[in-house]
């Protein structure tokens, strides 16, 4: 695979990510609707390894919950959603990118699940897996994570 790259709005940060993704989420929960200003979140998993930020130094990282395992990242010029980084041992560690920050998002593959559906803020018309609640949404991630981590 060619590398795939990506910024911010502004270009300030940018991303070059080496293996595709091993998944894509469609995340409903509060947390991802509040840092990405809008209904759900639309994010690309990559292995924390194979993600070079460059302008990192630019990201403004904060923890929306505790404990805080993941760092989401915005860019502190534009304010765009850039990286989060879950802090993990072992390949659990784990970036997860907004889908929209790729220069070409139709090298992602399709997404592949809905999660924390019940905390929606509008229906989706669509066939993916559906998961609500806290324990059945990570779960579920889980479920199609591990054979991405297995590999």
């Amino acid at each position: 695979m060619t590398s795939m790259t990506g910024c911010c709005g502004c270009g300030a940060v940018r991303f070059e990510v080496t293996q595709a993704p091993m998944l894509r989420v469609l995340c409903h929960c509060t947390i991802c609707q509040a840092f990405n200003q809008a209904p759900f979140a639309d994010v690309a998993l990559v292995r924390r390894s194979e993600v070079h930020v460059d302008g990192e130094s630019s990201v403004d990282f904060q923890a929306y919950r505790p404990p805080p395992n993941v760092q989401r990242g915005k860019c502190r010029q534009c304010g765009d959603p850039i990286v989060e980084h879950l802090h993990m041992p072992g390949p659990l560690a784990l970036t997860f990118i907004p889908s929209e920050r790729f220069a070409d998002p139709t090298q992602l593959p399709a997404a592949s699940l809905r999660v924390f559906y019940d905390r929606r803020v509008q229906d989706c018309n669509d066939t993916l897996p559906r998961y609500s609640g806290y324990l059945r949404s990570q779960l579920g991630l889980l479920r199609h994570l591990a054979p991405a981590l297995l590999r």
